[in-house]
């Protein structure tokens, strides 16, 4: 309890959250390294997870290869990354796309094997290409399992994005780190209820998106019927 105090003391001090290393910058700074990570990670993941869920080729090796990287402990792919790139972002953000890629691929794999069946036969029945039965059947059915794995990886790296503070000075880690090398805990309890604030707003957001798509999906299978 006497925990808890420190930290809601932490968090009313007004001078805690103003300035280059308050608290409102450094939750910017830190969403938008998650925005980096997400969007370089989706650039890699959608299109492979996209491609081996339309054409089942290289499926089970790239399917494995994504769940042994599930495996790897960020923390010592983010340890090696620091020995080979340095101390800056670099490393932090190697290692955080490495966490991302596997959930939106899987996602993205999951929702084109999701609407296959006899409505892709049908629509190669009728002369639509592959490109065409993809992009106009596959991606929009798909969807909500797609934005399910983006949700995932958004989520996973707020969290995981904190070890960025271990060989940068960046985002909300830095009260983590500090706090724990100044033993000061009730920093270091604030600086974690910042991230989980932070997720829970992200999560519900990519939830109503989500939410919105599938009401959308399900309207038009409903004026289908």
């Amino acid at each position: 309890m006497n925990l808890i105090l420190q930290a809601l003391s932490w968090l009313g001090r007004g001078e805690n959250w103003l300035g280059d290393s308050g608290i409102f910058f450094r939750a910017g700074q830190h969403l938008l390294f998650v925005v980096l990570v997400v969007g370089i990670s989706a650039a890699i993941a959608l299109p492979i997870g996209l491609f081996i869920g339309h054409t089942g080729k290289w499926k089970n090796l790239v399917l494995s290869a994504t769940g042994a990287a599930r495996a790897v402990p960020t923390l010592g792919v983010l340890t090696l990354a620091g020995l080979w790139l340095g101390i800056g972002w670099q490393a932090p953000l190697l290692a955080l796309v490495a966490l991302a890629v596997p959930p939106i691929l899987a996602g993205a794999y999951s929702g084109v094997i999701s609407a296959q069946g006899t409505t892709v036969e049908a629509a190669r029945a009728i002369g639509l290409t592959e490109k065409q039965i993809l992009t106009q059947l596959e991606i929009p059915v798909g969807a909500p399992l797609i934005l399910a794995g983006l949700r995932s990886a958004l989520l996973q790296v707020i969290a995981t994005a904190t070890l960025a503070a271990y060989t940068a000075n960046l985002g909300l880690g830095r009260f983590l780190y500090a706090g724990l090398k100044t033993r000061e805990y009730g920093q270091m309890i604030g600086g974690a209820l910042i991230v989980v604030a932070l997720a829970l707003v992200c999560d519900l957001a990519m939830g109503t998106v989500q939410a919105r798509v599938s009401r959308r999906l399900g309207a038009q299978k409903a004026s289908v019927l």
